[in-house]
């Protein structure tokens, strides 16, 4: 059994403040649903504050982060820091990384090879845009997003990797992949890491969606035979609205 992971990328959003109330209310739910596993990734300025009322089960994770322990990197955040902050995960390639800010796969991949080596758990975010997408390419995006995602990473432990299936064109539209969409890619995702790595790998690791999840869709979106969790950026800004989706059917 996959453990369901919900996780809340809050983004660029929230003072200290409203981070902490949020996270408070966050913590109370992930302490009554001791079924799945609760995330939340704040601003890096808010992690200390919210690390103080996170609680025992909610999970406390960076936006992303260098492959560099340290050094004159202006603007990064080190893995090292992370984990003194508290945090056990780290969203990496993300949709805004990579066409905002122009990461590529092979920065990708030092980000997560860089997050493994000091024991965070990468969160891996893959997706194609509406022209790839269009253009019948979103198995072939998906596969070089993953492949070299995770170039000279010998998986041994599932519970060492997560993977965010996000449809560029869904994030933040109010577009949704239709469940039949978010199956078969989440399907052919696992067959990736089938092989990639040993066959408990590819059933162990879980495979998130993200793309417009609310609280009207993501009972649909999680009876995915292949979807193990969500990854939601606006909804998880509501406290009302996050716990709706932590407590899905």
């Amino acid at each position: 059994m996959r453990t369901p992971l919900i996780a809340g990328n809050w983004k660029m959003h929230l003072n200290l403040t409203e981070a902490a109330e949020l996270a408070a209310a966050v913590a109370r739910v992930a302490e009554a649903c001791p079924d799945r596993e609760v995330m939340i990734a704040p601003p890096f300025t808010s992690l200390a504050r919210v690390r103080e009322v996170c609680g025992e089960r909610l999970i406390l994770a960076g936006q992303n982060v260098c492959w560099e322990e340290k050094g004159a990197f202006t603007g990064e955040i080190a893995p090292p820091m992370l984990r003194e902050l508290g945090c056990r995960m780290v969203i990496i390639g993300h949709s805004e990384r990579r066409h905002v800010f122009g990461e590529d796969d092979q920065m990708i991949n030092r980000r997560l090879r860089g997050a493994m080596a000091h024991g965070l758990v990468p969160i891996l975010c893959i997706g194609e845009t509406l022209e790839e997408r269009d253009a019948g390419r979103t198995m072939e995006v998906l596969e070089r997003q993953v492949r070299q995602g995770l170039d000279q990473v010998g998986l041994e432990d599932p519970a060492r990797l997560v993977i965010a299936y996000e449809p560029v064109w869904a994030i933040g539209t109010g577009k949704t992949a239709t469940t039949a969409q978010a199956q078969e890619a989440h399907e052919f995702v696992r067959g990736l890491l089938a092989d990639t790595g040993e066959k408990n790998i590819a059933e162990g690791t879980r495979i998130l969606y993200g793309g417009s999840v609310n609280a009207a869709n993501v009972d649909d979106i999680m009876a995915q035979a292949d979807v193990d969790g969500a990854l939601v950026g606006g909804a998880s800004l509501s406290a009302e609205t996050f716990e709706r989706i932590i407590r899905f059917a």
